[in-house]
């Protein structure tokens, strides 16, 4: 039995119910963990069990997705700024002063924004198939840009693109070579997630606010020039939706950013979860000291 198992709880944030795991020791470097879409906390399982020897490891899940409420959108205002406020006082309410921020997808953006407010807060970075400049952004970006431009022309081709069979299992396979790898109840478990009564339209809403996370790039990339945080990106090279051109382009930001392009999709933990945890153990350990 691990000395540190991984606990599921729940906490009430600004009167809504969000659900987290939480595993490694209290007193340890804390590690707070974003997940993407249409994951949850669940995602991040893999890299948990192989972490909590050494590290606090939390993980939450956003309001909408995973195991926290997920109020319809008429009750809830699903933006990125939003969700951004729930996880900022979510932190408070455990604790969590210091932090290395761990970001996947819409982690990307949630994350950002909590650095950007509390540049302190923040000990390192390591960014996995998360975007922060327009050269992630490859041709599955066409219908989605075209959403945001005019959404009640585009909005049943965005579905199609986000929420089918077909769209959800790429997410995970993207162009891998060994598709064996996989298990189906990845996607599989996703779909039956997005077939919950409202879980569409919380979804829709909120990508159609992604257009704010493109605009406020350059000042997250502003940010990254300013502070130089310590930044691992671990990037998937068969990702279908984020190019492998964006790992590079961290370097533009962060001249010493460590960054690997590895045999993996989107989801790197779903087919590397040992070469994921190895590069963010040697990372995490040579940045444990304080920044001053």
């Amino acid at each position: 039995m691990t000395a540190h198992p991984t606990r599921f709880r729940y906490v009430t944030v600004d009167g809504r119910e969000v659900f987290y795991r939480e595993a490694g020791p209290p007193d340890a470097p804390a590690v707070l963990l974003l997940h993407g879409f249409p994951s949850s906390s669940r995602m991040w399982q893999p890299l948990i069990d192989r972490l909590a020897d050494r590290w606090h490891l939390i993980a939450p899940d956003y309001p909408g997705f995973g195991h926290s409420e997920a109020p319809p959108t008429t009750e809830f205002d699903y933006t990125f700024d939003h969700i951004a406020d729930i996880v900022e006082l979510f932190t408070d309410r455990l604790g969590l002063d210091r932090y290395t921020l761990v970001m996947q997808d819409y982690g990307g953006p949630v994350g950002m924004r909590l650095a950007t407010r509390d540049p302190e807060r923040v000990r390192a970075l390591i960014v996995q198939n998360a975007v922060c400049h327009e050269d992630g952004l490859g041709p599955l970006w066409d219908t989605r840009k075209a959403f945001w431009a005019d959404r009640s022309r585009y909005e049943a081709e965005l579905r199609e693109n986000f929420f089918s069979y077909h769209a959800t299992r790429l997410r995970h396979v993207g162009h891998s070579p060994d598709a064996e790898r996989y298990d189906p109840d990845l996607w599989t478990d996703e779909l039956a997630f997005l077939d919950r009564p409202g879980q569409r339209d919380i979804q829709t809403d909120l990508f159609y606010d992604y257009r704010t996370n493109v605009a406020s790039y350059p000042t997250w990339q502003r940010w990254l020039r300013d502070n130089q945080p310590p930044l691992l990106v671990v990037w998937g090279r068969y990702d279908p939706s984020f190019q492998a051109a964006e790992a590079d382009a961290y370097r533009r930001d962060v001249p010493t950013a460590e960054v690997h392009v590895i045999d993996a999709g989107h989801f790197a933990l779903d087919e590397a979860p040992g070469v994921v945890a190895d590069l963010c153990r040697g990372f995490l350990e040579r940045s444990a000291t304080d920044r001053t």
